[in-house]
């Protein structure tokens, strides 16, 4: 470029800064107790982990079988590597396909008892790339109240409208479909192509199951009605082998949609939609994370194959995780904390307010125990809570250990009584 044709830079003394009001607001969240400093792990993932300098009893993460650190998983993490080297080397529609990404989703689809699946850069990234893919003007998106962020930022990518139904509210979920179902599009343009029921399996904060059943016996009674399932939380938790709230319910074959996750029970990262041919085929043509993300590398690829194979060869690891998870709600409970409506692994310890939630959470860091503190907007601003998940690598000592902790500060901190 000539000089002479150069933009030029306007630069004035002193110190100017035009995102200066991001300090502002992060000193706004620091006094309303809202910010959170990231953790910084210098062991691996596990039961037990180093975290900011100190030992600790680890109940914070989703690695619910203990898969990040299974031999069977590093070694095939390896194997990945030496056959087919570092990295895949560009996205999947130009050159980024390999043999075992396709084998990969072929024993993922057989493992879902489903058609085809497609794999995604992350969970979060099938919900922004799925939604938007498959709903246009249109169509109708039903939601849950307490769905995940990456669930409403797919809605909001999409140009279909919206409505919301309280938490599994079956009944106003009905009544917006007889709605929809009576007076067609807003446009006037008669009926939805598409009404599209989008729900967690399992709801990440407060750890409760959705009615699956009774959502999928209302979305029957139409035939332009389809059910989307958000099962990241329930891949390798619920159903035979861990295959998700679909068929946790006995549901297979009828829930159009089904997403999961390869970053929390089956311990490496990544998330993947399992449906039909058709659903697998218009989101290689139109799912933009799809599109545009470099694939997965060959250890990512190998090691979630082999966590397939480890579900399967080894139930044991899910029982462990149920019968961890009984124990620690129950004694949870006898020592008189309000643990909401959960279900399943995940956990919260209900203390409402975002100050108290944080120290109770930094006193249980220094009495050796991890529970991080979940406060608004993750959660409403009157529903702070330590979010615990136990794992099928816990041992009951540690468990112990972690109740211990629980008690002592909540005496202290004067949540318990007595």
């Amino acid at each position: 470029m000539d000089t002479a044709t150069r933009p030029t830079v306007s630069r004035t003394s002193g110190s100017r800064d035009p995102l200066g009001f991001l300090a502002d607001e992060i000193a706004d969240l620091k006094r309303q107790n809202l910010f959170r400093p990231l953790r910084v792990m210098s062991t691996q993932q596990g039961p037990e982990i180093d975290l900011d300098g100190r030992h600790v009893i680890n109940l914070s993460s989703n690695d619910y079988l203990g898969l990040t650190h299974h031999p069977r998983m590093k070694e095939a993490a390896l194997r990945g590597v030496r056959e087919f080297g570092a990295g895949s080397g560009a996205v999947r529609s130009i050159i980024g396909t390999m043999s075992m990404h396709e084998a990969l989703e072929d024993e993922l689809a057989e493992f879902k008892h489903t058609e085809a699946v497609l794999t995604f850069q992350s969970g979060f990234t099938c919900n922004t790339g799925v939604i938007p893919a498959v709903t246009a003007e249109q169509d109708l998106i039903l939601s849950d109240s307490l769905n995940h962020a990456s669930i409403i930022d797919g809605m909001r990518l999409s140009k279909a409208p919206r409505k919301v139904f309280p938490h599994k509210d079956v009944a106003a979920l009905r009544e917006l479909l007889r709605d929809a179902a009576d007076k067609g599009r807003a446009d006037g343009w008669g009926p939805y192509r598409l009404i599209l029921i989008v729900t967690d399996g399992v709801f990440s904060m407060d750890g409760d199951i959705a009615p699956l059943p009774e959502i999928v016996e209302a979305a029957e009674e139409y035939d332009n009605v389809a059910v989307y399932v958000d099962d990241a939380h329930s891949s390798g938790v619920l159903g035979k082998a861990g295959r998700g709230s679909v068929n946790h319910f006995g549901l297979d074959g009828r829930v159009a949609i089904q997403v999961g996750t390869l970053s929390k029970a089956v311990g490496v990262l990544g998330g993947y939609v399992a449906g039909s041919q058709a659903l697998r085929e218009i989101l290689i043509q139109r799912g933009r994370p799809f599109l545009f993300s470099t694939s997965h590398p060959p250890a990512v690829v190998e090691a979630c194959r082999e966590a397939i194979r480890i579900m399967q060869d080894e139930p044991e690891l899910i029982d462990r995780l149920w019968s961890s998870t009984r124990r620690f709600k129950a004694e949870l409970t006898r020592l008189g904390f309000d643990t909401g409506h959960s279900e399943t692994p995940i956990t919260p310890v209900m203390l409402g307010d975002s100050g108290l939630t944080q120290r109770f959470s930094q006193a249980l860091f220094e009495a050796g125990v991890f529970g991080t503190s979940v406060v608004f907007p993750t959660v409403a601003i009157d529903k702070a809570r330590i979010r615990t998940i136990v794992s099928a690598a816990h041992s009951d000592d540690q468990l112990d250990r972690a109740l211990t902790a629980f008690d002592k500060v909540g005496h202290h901190l004067g949540v318990l009584a007595g």
